[in-house]
């Protein structure tokens, strides 16, 4: 149990680099926490940057969600579901990061480097999902929310995942759904930013 626990830990402590926040304010002096949505994600660091630092923070974000699974995973107690628990703790390490005061991106990309390392193929399904409703609504959101909420059927039907590693990844997808309950609430009122705004470091400061 003890090994067990200092896996968890371990995978908490990756998920909790602060990548974005780390590249905007080593590479251009920013806080990403003052700018934008104030969001420590990727996508945030792409309307307050660009996709300079966007598209590698957002594969760096995805590592640090496989890389538990992948690696901590098989060197933990031979339970089913612990490569599973060890990408969950990154995807709260990344949400809720101790080097930041707790505060981190919304565990999209991590969770993707979780379920690439679990389920491939139903991850391969999911990004079609999410990148026709980004392309033909514009909102990053709305594409995020949908395919978490697809992601264990899709690995119940391609991946034949069943029992507790199911309900884990059940619970993984409402954790993802609930941190987007204000995008939500904003999608509802008509007032959520279309994927493709940019906006300067010094003027950005609006929801997204």
């Amino acid at each position: 149990m003890t090994a067990a626990l200092g896996w968890l830990v371990a995978s908490y402590v990756v998920g909790a680099i602060p990548t974005s926040y780390l590249v905007a304010r080593v590479f251009r002096g920013v806080d990403l926490r003052a700018h934008g949505s104030r969001n420590l994600g990727a996508t945030n660091l792409y309307r307050v940057l660009g996709w300079k630092y966007a598209i590698p923070v957002g594969v760096f974000d995805a590592a640090k969600g496989a890389v538990p699974v992948w690696v901590f995973g098989p060197h933990g107690p031979a339970w089913p579901l612990f490569p599973l628990l060890c990408g969950i703790a990154a995807v709260i390490g990344h949400v809720f990061s101790v080097f930041v005061g707790f505060r981190g991106g919304k565990g999209v990309a991590t969770a993707a480097g979780v379920v690439l390392a679990l389920a491939p193929w139903a991850l391969l399904a999911v990004l079609v999902v999410w990148a026709a409703i980004v392309r033909f609504t514009g909102y990053v959101s709305l594409g995020s929310v949908v395919s978490a909420a697809l992601f264990p059927l899709a690995a119940f039907v391609i991946h034949s995942t069943r029992g507790p590693v199911l309900l884990a990844e059940i619970a993984l997808a409402l954790f993802i759904i609930w941190k987007h309950r204000t995008n939500l609430r904003r999608l509802a009122a008509g007032t959520e930013n279309r994927f493709g705004r940019r906006a300067s470091p010094a003027s950005a400061g609006g929801p997204s």
